[in-house]
């Protein structure tokens, strides 16, 4: 595995900013690093990157050790920071020119380096322009190609796409998911929509702790233990909700049946099951039986969003 954390805890004074977390990023994955503002993600991704140390724990990278061996962590690790930090009177060949002797690339490698990172991240034709010429879309570009300039096997990015436009957005989320068929990805953010899109997996920590480990479609299953299915059907004249839920409850493993909607003979229903099996095939052929005009049956996911709030929320707490 690239990234192993075990029971790591991180206190400034009497506050605890992580407490005695543990996971671990695989060879080739793009996490997401998911929390609220002072969950402790960004503590974290400072101590795999060797900029803080921990209060207790371990964390390795490429089974390098992040107190003890941190210089060579740090050789193994790009960090994109939420704030870029940037000179934004240098042009960006010189400024990756200047990241990539201060990475220690070998000084025959450099061109190529800077050459292929220009390519990579689609800085060609902003090469020879000041930095602060550049869009912010443009010079989180410039920042990423500096995190990767030393062909790092593992990328730290904190917000990456934070403050950028839509089509900026798609573009960098292009530029992550190309980067994270050949390396290990750690990606912390507060868009969950672009979490949903890039990764394979989330963690999500809430105060200090995690709260959630897995592939989002097993949180989204697990959340609720059930399924949840879209009932619309067209039913005769005189059949209420009651009499049509009555009908729809006699199916096993239905725990609750809600109208969404009703008007001029058609009703919405929201369909819970206990378990998380698919009852879709029993509710239509109740329709066929019963005469009822199905108009729509689908399985609803719940959202990133949804899973996000319930888990962070003070409820939660």
């Amino acid at each position: 595995m690239s990234v192993l954390v075990s029971n790591l805890s991180k206190y400034y004074g009497d506050a605890k900013a992580v407490d005695d977390i543990s996971f671990e990023v695989h060879s080739g994955e793009i996490l997401g690093f998911l929390g609220p503002n002072g969950a402790g993600k960004t503590t974290t991704m400072r101590i795999i990157t060797s900029y803080h140390s921990p209060s207790s724990g371990t964390i390795k990278v490429e089974g390098r050790d992040v107190l003890t061996e941190s210089l060579e962590v740090r050789k193994l690790v790009g960090y994109l920071p939420e704030q870029n930090p940037l000179y934004l009177d240098m042009n960006v060949l010189e400024y990756l020119e200047y990241a990539a002797q201060l990475q220690g690339v070998t000084k025959t490698m450099i061109p190529q380096r800077m050459r292929e990172m220009v390519g990579v991240c689609g800085l060609g034709d902003m090469k020879h322009k000041d930095i602060g010429q550049l869009s912010k879309g443009y010079r989180q570009r410039v920042g990423l190609a500096a995190a990767m300039i030393h062909d790092p096997r593992v990328l730290i990015l904190d917000e990456p796409t934070s403050g950028l436009d839509p089509n900026q957005i798609v573009e960098i989320r292009s530029l992550i998911q190309d980067l994270g068929k050949q390396k290990t990805v750690v990606l912390s953010t507060h868009i969950l929509p672009e979490v949903q899109a890039t990764c394979d997996r989330v963690v999500i920590i809430n105060r200090g702790k995690i709260v959630a480990d897995g592939p989002i479609a097993d949180l989204q299953r697990n959340l609720h233990g059930g399924e949840k299915i879209v009932l619309e059907i067209e039913v005769p004249d005189g059949q209420s909700f009651d009499m049509v839920s009555v009908q729809v409850k006699n199916i096993p493993a239905i725990a609750t049946v809600s109208l969404i909607d009703e008007r001029n003979g058609v009703k919405r229903f929201s369909v819970e099951t206990t378990q998380a099996i698919d009852i879709r095939r029993d509710l239509f052929q109740l329709c066929v039986q019963k005469g009822w005009g199905l108009l729509e049956l689908h399985r609803e996911q719940t959202s990133l969003e949804d899973i996000f709030r319930q888990l962070t929320s003070n409820s939660a707490r």
